[in-house]
């Protein structure tokens, strides 16, 4: 393998690409009206049993056991007790990747009798607007019987203090844009190299690519180098908008970047394999099409996957974008580095295998 040869044809495929209008629209201006559109309108719809993890800090007292039956009773929690000695409850949901927790103050019981103001804690992700509403709703339903039962009517004895799972600063966009980054790395990649095989395949393109130098692997790597520099201008475009519009406090990390690289390796190469055991030009863009779409639906891009039913999650489970959109959240979002680095091994070894899979399946003359 020639760097010269390889460095030639990334100037090539850039400027075909470039002159590419629809690809240009799909890789950078697309991902951006999605982030304004999300940004700015976001509703989920439905209900859902949510996983309400509650730290009991007032020690098991009668009245934080009431508290918490009451919670089970409303049918819309599954609680979970989470021991004080965890810590800060919201670093530990941010690590373990839940999304909705409660904290039960130290006093609760004799502020309570006392006829003193005290306040639950409730922590949800601003991402899961759905399952966010219902828990604040559920919370405050029951918040309001227990001041019915103290005052006789609905005062502040019991409040709730609403916070974001993570950090008192996260947003709805910050949880957005791991996803759209995910996406960029998914779409660009795919349809472009299913639909540029299939046009050289019927062009002849190919045949004529192998009498020259350049070889199945130099060409495929020149490929690979073009979209990295393709999804790292779109996610730069990408945190920018976030900020500027939205005012998004997300920033990547070293982390991030090993999934820029990786990711686009990955999908240029799926994207390869479907051109290349496609007949036609049509029966590849069918194909492509029926595995790129489940893909941006169903791997947390837009919505997330805990809302799924359980069928659907686990089909999401199977899905290579799930691993990249998943590794993004943790290490963007959560600072979960365990996580992250299990989903980027995941999706390197997805990555090694589709790349040998696509050189091994692909022939010059054979195109």
């Amino acid at each position: 393998m020639r760097p010269i040869r390889v460095w030639a044809y990334f100037l090539v495929f850039a400027r075909t690409y470039m002159r590419n209008r629809v690809g240009l629209f799909f890789s950078l201006v697309f991902p951006i009206i999605l982030i304004l559109l999300f940004g700015a309108i976001f509703s989920n719809t439905g209900s859902v049993t949510v996983d309400l993890y509650v730290q009991d800090l007032d020690g098991g007292s009668a009245l934080s056991h009431s508290f918490i039956s009451a919670l089970n009773a409303t049918g819309v929690f599954s609680v979970h007790l989470v021991s004080p000695s965890v810590g800060n409850l919201s670093s530990w949901l941010s690590t373990n990747g839940y999304t909705t927790g409660l904290v039960i103050p130290l006093g609760f019981q004799s502020s309570y009798i006392s006829h003193v103001p005290v306040r639950v804690v409730l922590y949800t992700d601003p991402a899961q607007t759905s399952t966010a509403g219902i828990a604040q709703s559920a919370v405050n339903g029951v918040v309001s019987e227990f001041n019915l039962q103290a005052t006789g009517q609905s005062a502040p004895e019991v409040g709730v203090v609403g916070l974001n799972v993570g950090s008192h600063t996260y947003q709805y966009v910050d949880y957005l844009v791991p996803g759209l980054i995910g996406f960029s790395i998914l779409v660009a990649p795919m349809f472009s190299m299913v639909n540029l095989s299939s046009q050289y395949k019927k062009a002849k393109l190919f045949r004529q690519l192998s009498l020259t130098p350049l070889t199945r692997g130099e060409w495929l790597l020149a490929s690979i180098l073009w979209f990295i520099v393709m999804v790292f201008a779109s996610t730069l475009v990408m945190l920018a908008v976030g900020r500027g519009a939205f005012h998004s406090t997300v920033e990547p990390d070293a982390l991030t970047f090993a999934f820029l690289l990786a990711g686009p390796v990955l999908f240029v190469s799926l994207g390869l394999l479907l051109g290349t055991v496609s007949k036609t030009p049509e029966s590849a863009a069918v194909v492509g099409n029926l595995v790129t779409f489940p893909m941006m639906f169903l791997s947390g891009t837009f919505f997330p996957v805990s809302l799924f039913p359980d069928y659907l999650q686990k089909v999401a489970l199977v899905l290579p974008l799930y691993y990249v959109v998943d590794g993004l959240n943790n290490t963007m979002v959560f600072q979960h580095t365990s996580a992250a680095l299990v989903d980027l091994a995941v999706v390197l070894a997805l990555a090694a295998i589709f790349f040998l899979a696509a050189i091994r399946a692909f022939r010059w003359q054979e195109q």
